[in-house]
This record gives C-alpha cells, sequence and structure tokens, in this order.
C-alpha cells in the first residue's frame, strides 16, 4: 500500500511555474510559521475564519505533529535563490471511518496559479487511496477560488450554505450515488 509520507510529485502550473508536492516534514515548521506570518489578512481570513498570525502550542501540535494515517498533510514547494519556499499545503483529518475534512492553504503570490487545483488532485487521490470515500469541507462563501477548486475537483460535489459558510461534501463518482453539483 502507497506510504503518504514518502510522497513527491512534481507539477507544472497554468503560468509554468515548477513545483514540488511533498508530504509536510517536521523541519518545515519554522518556514510554515514564517510565511504565515507574512500572508495577508483575506489569506488568513479564509484559512482560519480569523486574521490569525501565530499558533498555540496546541495548534502547533495539531499542525505539525502528523501521523500520515488519520491527518495526512502535502505541501508544494519551490526552489528560491538554492532554498526551498513553501507555497501552500493540503491536509485531510479522517473525521469517521471512510470521511474526512480537508483544508488547504496558498501563499498570496501563487492563488490563481492553479496550486490549489494540484493540491486538490494530489490530496484527494491520497485519500482514496487509504480508503476515504468522502471528503468534506467548511469555506467561506466569499471564497469562490476555493469553492471552484471543489467544483471542478472529479467528484461529486454538493454544498449547503449556513450563513456565511458553505458545507462542501465531495464523494468519488463510483461511490457517490449522487448527481447534484454545486
Amino acid at each position: 500500500m502507497f506510504d503518504p509520507k514518502t510522497f513527491h510529485v512534481t507539477e507544472t502550473l497554468h503560468d509554468g511555474s515548477v513545483v514540488e508536492l511533498r508530504a509536510q516534514k517536521p523541519e518545515d515548521r519554522k518556514a510554515i510559521i514564517a510565511e504565515m506570518e507574512h500572508a495577508s489578512p483575506d489569506t488568513l481570513y479564509h484559512r482560519f475564519f480569523a486574521v490569525k498570525r501565530h499558533l498555540s502550542e496546541k495548534e502547533q501540535h495539531y499542525f505539525f505533529d502528523v501521523d500520515f494515517v488519520n491527518h495526512v498533510v502535502l505541501i508544494a514547494v519551490t526552489k528560491a535563490n538554492g532554498a526551498e519556499k513553501i507555497l501552500g499545503g493540503a491536509r485531510y483529518v479522517v473525521t469517521e471511518p471512510g470521511k474526512a475534512e480537508v483544508a488547504f492553504t496558498v501563499v498570496d503570490a501563487f492563488q490563481h496559479h492553479g496550486l490549489g487545483a494540484v493540491l486538490m488532485h494530489h490530496i484527494a487521490a491520497v485519500a482514496r487511496d487509504a480508503g476515504i470515500t468522502e471528503l468534506v469541507a467548511e469555506v467561506l462563501a466569499d471564497n469562490v477560488s476555493m469553492i471552484a477548486v471543489f467544483e471542478h475537483s472529479g467528484m461529486i460535489t454538493t454544498a449547503r450554505r449556513d450563513g456565511a459558510t458553505v458545507h462542501v461534501t465531495m464523494r468519488y463518482p463510483a461511490a457517490a450515488g449522487l448527481t447534484s453539483r454545486i
């Protein structure tokens, strides 16, 4: 069986940028925290539903001490001046057997370049390989880019709006039995 801890693939984005997607490593913590400190308020708000620049110790444990079984994180990196630069990431957390919640972050400079779609494709493939048949997400209704990523994921996607939040459910076509879309 595939081990997500060893995940590694290279992709080319719409603008020709080459990115590497790989499993998050413990040594990525410092760089991810630094990116968070420089993110725009909109990016932070869309990810955390608040402008959150710092993580508590408990939150750091959650975001960085992943087991790659019930909590899987893939990150996108590129080379800049000979060093890796983190561009974004996708994670899923198993909430019950066969079901996981997904979340994404893309740094401001790489938004609208297709990175979200690339991350979605790969995190969904890893989840499917792990036996996950349903992915769920909560996204702010004004985050039209993320909603579009879900709509074009190739999965059967349904959504329910609850105030400013959209609850999205995605199922693989073979497991879905659903025909509605967002």
